[in-house]
């Protein structure tokens, strides 16, 4: 009986210890429960608007196109155009539903039989083998676009997967995933993907480019078709398998794709186009100010112009550098060539004051003209001075009597400094102003011969009155500004041009500008058929080499020089590589 009493009082002892023992685990339970919760609640506290997240914060893009309206290139562009699977070919979304979430229009926000699955494969194979993530998952990492590898960032990501789930259908959540996950080079979107590996728009994928880019998903730099194609096409073609397996396409549709397959190309090389949408910029700045919306800016470059003139002045100048300009007779640019290598330097020549030579001296022939001489009239080419100021002819070489028209073939400088001391400096530096480029010039004699800088943007311009019928020109780079969807925010109203120059005047100085290339001509190198005529311009020292020129259609300036005014081979002028680059391009126009 005692023996019997003492048993059931352990018995008691050990129920008591059990249920305290239950009793705690409980509490722990709950506790940790309650700290989990109230983590989770902290995490979810600290995450931005729900609504905000979806919001895109960047800098607006700007896209720039060509006379014709095509794409040159874009800046502060990281996502491609939107895409929607209602819009898409069907097989550009089923590759990637294919490869990524089969499952996916079946699941909630989470895929449980494929993270169970993907957990057993990675515990098989002793590492990670298999993801598990559904493609709402991999969106909501998309979304977050940071890459923090925290347990409050994997938190955030599943309330966000629930809350995207039930905020949005599959198609939507398929959408966003399309439009935010990051394939090529910082850029987001199957869109962008598509243009830089295919040159085309989503829209527009086949069958095999939309298996290669699904294929990428895994890891976009190992399965790139531009820098692995042979993994990313294998991997293809196991997204083709998929395709096939879940019935979106037929076995042989895929076996088709399969043969189309091949390695993608580098997008073009838009560095050649850098000087020019840089210089258009700071235009779109003057026409809009700040802006804070995405822009297109039609502009008036001629991309195969541009194309072949930024290859011949890389081909041409050689340790040196040269810029080229090139536009209408009306002032709109067709080509803009800031330098040689916009990799190695951003600094448009183009817009650099240099000193023109004696590119400046139809200025002060034109005043002669316009007071009556003709380019048969007789001047004298003899030593000239005025004070200190004695420069001399190319080689020291005076010819005597000769006609206005073979003084500025040769380019002497004894004549227009005479024909200055006749009418006036006042009267060279008015002329200048009428033809847009007398602002900053100096009121001295050394300006006649080309001492005073301009750029190449203003002289090219200068030059174009004359080759405008002698009308006002002012040059331009944009026709028109647009929002994405069509709205115009700016549209050139040009404003009539002004009669700055005689008929006769006109008629004359083109006589003179076509005997420069003549075969007597310091610009004989630059004739070509349908070259209407030019001028060869040296500064002191070499350090300067200009030719400007005209087609029928063009005004075209060409300089080479170097950047620290240090002078170059003396056997450069402007009658040598400038004309010759000059001749280079207008040949390949006609």
């Amino acid at each position: 009986m005692f023996g019997r009493k003492r048993l059931l009082e352990k018995e008691k002892r050990r129920t008591s210890i059990r249920a305290r023992f239950i009793a705690f685990i409980i509490n722990c339970t709950m506790i940790v429960a309650a700290l989990i919760a109230v983590y989770v609640l902290i995490v979810f506290l600290q995450m931005p608007s729900l609504d905000s997240i979806l919001k895109e914060t960047r800098l607006p893009s700007v896209t720039f196109l060509d006379d014709g309206g095509r794409e040159i290139r874009s800046s502060n562009r990281i996502m491609g155009n939107p895409v929607s699977v209602k819009t898409l070919p069907p097989h550009v979304w089923q590759a990637i539903v294919a490869i990524e979430d089969k499952r996916f229009f079946e699941h909630g926000a989470i895929d449980t039989r494929g993270t169970a699955r993907a957990l057993v494969s990675n515990i098989v194979h002793g590492h990670v083998s298999a993801g598990g993530s559904s493609i709402t998952q991999q969106t909501a990492k998309n979304v977050f676009l940071s890459r923090d590898k925290k347990v409050s960032r994997k938190i955030q990501e599943l309330i966000l997967s629930y809350w995207l789930e039930n905020r949005f259908t599959k198609p939507q959540i398929l959408d966003l995933y399309m439009n935010r996950v990051s394939l090529v080079g910082g850029l987001r979107g199957i869109d962008a993907a598509a243009r830089v590996l295919f040159q085309k728009s989503a829209d527009r994928l086949t069958i095999a480019e939309s298996a290669q880019i699904a294929a990428m998903l895994k890891a976009p730099t190992t399965y790139s078709p531009l820098k692995h194609p042979d993994k990313n096409m294998a991997r293809a073609r196991v997204v083709l398998k998929e395709m096939v397996r879940q019935k979106y396409i037929t076995l042989d549709q895929a076996k088709n794709a399969a043969k189309t397959m091949k390695a993608s190309q580098p997008a073009a090389d838009t560095n050649i186009y850098r000087y020019w949408t840089d210089f258009v910029m700071d235009e779109v700045m003057s026409r809009l100010g700040d802006f804070n919306s995405d822009i297109r800016v039609y502009t008036t470059l001629d991309v195969p112009l541009q194309e072949r003139a930024a290859s011949i002045i890389s081909n041409k100048v050689g340790s040196y550098q040269g810029a080229v300009i090139a536009m209408s007779h009306d002032g709109a640019i067709r080509a803009m060539v800031g330098g040689s290598d916009y990799q190695s330097s951003q600094f448009n020549r183009c817009l650099a004051p240099r000193q023109p030579g004696s590119s400046f001296k139809p200025v002060i022939y034109l005043v002669a003209l316009e007071k009556g001489m003709r380019p048969d009239a007789y001047v004298n080419d003899s030593p000239f001075a005025i004070g200190d100021y004695n420069p001399k002819n190319y080689n020291e070489r005076y010819y005597g009597d000769i006609s206005l028209s073979t003084a500025f073939a040769k380019s002497v400088n004894s004549v227009p400094l005479k024909l200055t001391e006749q009418y006036g400096i006042d009267e060279v530096l008015s002329m200048a102003g009428r033809l847009g480029a007398g602002a900053k010039l100096r009121r001295e004699y050394s300006t006649v011969l080309g001492a005073s800088e301009m750029t190449l943007l203003d002289l090219t311009t200068m030059y174009s009155v004359i080759w405008n019928n002698g009308r006002s020109v002012r040059h331009y780079s944009i026709t028109k500004i647009t929002a994405p969807d069509g709205k115009i925010l700016y549209e050139r109203n040009p404003s009539d041009s002004i009669q700055l120059l005689n008929a006769s005047t006109v008629n004359y100085m083109g006589e003179l500008l076509s005997d420069v290339i003549k075969p007597n001509g310091t610009g004989h190198r630059a004739s070509a058929p349908g070259v209407l005529g030019g001028k060869t311009g040296t500064s002191n020292g070499n350090r300067d080499a200009w030719f400007i020129g005209s087609t029928n259609d063009l005004t075209v300036g060409v300089w080479v020089g170097n950047d620290d005014f240090t002078p170059m081979n003396n056997k450069i002028t402007g009658g040598t590589v400038p004309a010759e680059i000059f001749k280079g391009i207008v040949t390949s126009i006609q």
